[in-house]
């Protein structure tokens, strides 16, 4: 036999081995940090950048109008996330002694600071130690469109862009108790944050500027500025109500900073669906192979065409399949791993459903190299998986699918002639669950990450959960 012509097998830990260590992102930030940075020994640099312990820092802005709580939830951010905070004051402070009195005098005589300026403090506070291993949390900065697209123009964006936004009355009745702590620099309200520490209270000083009048000047200068800010980071920003406990906003602002971006990396699919018989497994496989054109790959049609073509796995399973036994793991796992090892599975990635049923069968998978990237669990309660099933039949000369309450035949030439699997069998149908439910705590026990779906609803509805699932990174997890 001619060797060339076999099924060309790729060994899966290729594919998975990328994946694990991140080397497409990686490759993707080197040449974002290539062509940001335009170095003149490209080599060099990219030798630099690989040094680092960690290149995939939280990198986050904080914007929103004044008496927000920007202050406030960009400190609960950087602790939370153990990144350098960064706002104008601090970063003028740790500015080169020339520009720093020269910025603080601007600042004193209430004068513009030039956007290069800006530009300048904020490029060289980002290559400190901090910044570069940790990653940084950015408070009320940029405040203009041409401050935002200078620091894009230097190179510094944000994966992360979270805006506080209120109504204009709530932020200016907020501002009147608005109060600091001079030694810590903490923000406090009188009503709805006031310290319990009775030092802390004797020491509370008024904020300068927050009088109504001013803070009116400044809404109005905000929002003449912001829309044209947004512009600019369209694709990461994420509006926040900040008119709610501090505690909901802060959890609102760490989901969204736990969510990793979309990237532009090569991604392969490779999906795994579980759920009980009639869950529409092999509805949503179909749906994202279509839409993906990742492979299909049924577990019962595989046994069935090793069967017709006759390969050493499918003479085995005859004895079984002709019993309605359950094909021993070894056998159904050599006829699934010829599978997902070829080409198109490897290159384009692929959706599994039908297997595994058990945590062997799972933990079968996994030592061979194929390790799912995503897991889906349907959910559908027994009820509705029996009326779905038993209540189906096919027309023989047609082969349409009809159902009685959801998809009735329209005539009854048609409804006379229908015939029904014996697998529909109601006592077949409970015997099929029983055997699912005996397993699935186990699976989910391997497969943590798996999401569950509510699969008793529209097709497509479950597939648009899915596929969001699927085109959406999951989140991250920080220690």
């Amino acid at each position: 036999m001619d060797q060339t012509k076999r099924p060309l097998l790729i060994p899966p830990e290729f594919g998975t081995y990328a994946e694990k260590h991140g080397i497409f992102d990686l490759y993707k930030r080197l040449m974002e940090q290539l062509l940001i940075n335009k170095p003149s020994d490209p080599l060099a640099f990219l030798v630099e950048l690989l040094k680092r312990d960690n290149n995939d820092v939280p990198q986050v802005i904080i914007l929103g109008p004044p008496a927000s709580g920007k202050k406030t939830i960009a400190k609960l951010c950087s602790n939370k996330l153990r990144t350098a905070h960064l706002t104008e004051d601090n970063m003028v402070a740790e500015a080169e002694t020339d520009t720093k009195v020269k910025v603080q005098e601007m600042m004193k005589k209430k004068q513009t600071v030039p956007t290069d300026v800006w530009v300048k403090i904020l490029t060289d506070r980002m290559k400190l130690a901090d910044c570069i291993k940790k990653g940084w949390v950015m408070e009320g900065f940029p405040q203009t469109r041409e401050q935002a697209l200078a620091l894009q123009t230097a190179g510094v964006y944000a994966k992360h862009t979270v805006i506080l936004d209120a109504p204009d009355t709530v932020l200016i009745e907020r501002a009147q108790g608005k109060r600091i702590d001079p030694k810590t620099g903490d923000i406090y309200h009188t009503t709805f944050d006031l310290p319990t520490n009775p030092e802390i209270q004797g020491r509370l000083e008024e904020v300068p500027g927050y009088k109504e009048e001013e803070m009116v000047q400044k809404l109005i200068e905000y929002h003449r500025h912001i829309d044209g800010v947004l512009d600019c980071y369209q694709k990461t920003v994420k509006t926040i109500n900040a008119d709610q406990p501090k505690a909901d906003v802060f959890s609102q602002v760490y989901t969204y900073l736990c969510r990793n971006p979309r990237s532009n990396a090569p991604h392969t699919p490779r999906i795994v669906l579980l759920g009980p018989t009639g869950s529409g497994k092999g509805v949503q496989a179909a749906l994202l192979a279509n839409k993906y054109n990742i492979v299909n790959v049924s577990c019962g049609q595989l046994v069935k065409q090793s069967i017709a073509d006759e390969t050493d796995q499918g003479k085995a399973s005859i004895p079984y399949v002709d019993k309605d036994m359950m094909v021993p793991d070894t056998i159904v796992q050599k006829i699934v791993s010829n599978r997902l090892s070829q080409l198109d599975c490897v290159s384009r990635g692929w959706v599994l459903h039908g297997y595994p049923r058990t945590r062997e069968q799972g933990e079968m998978l996994a030592k061979e190299g194929f390790l799912p990237n995503r897991m889906f669990f349907l959910n559908v309660p027994n009820d509705s998986v029996i009326e779905r099933l038993t209540l189906r039949s096919t027309d023989p000369i047609t082969g349409d699918r009809y159902h009685s309450l959801y998809n009735p035949p329209r005539t009854q030439e048609v409804k006379d002639r229908l015939s029904k699997h014996t697998k529909d069998e109601e006592s077949k149908v409970k015997s099929r669950l029983s055997q699912y439910h005996a397993y699935v705590e186990e699976l989910a026990d391997l497969y943590t990450q798996g999401q569950q779906i509510n699969a008793d609803q529209d097709p497509h509805t479950v597939f648009e959960c899915i596929e969001s699932m699927i085109v959406n990174p999951l989140p991250k997890k920080f220690m």
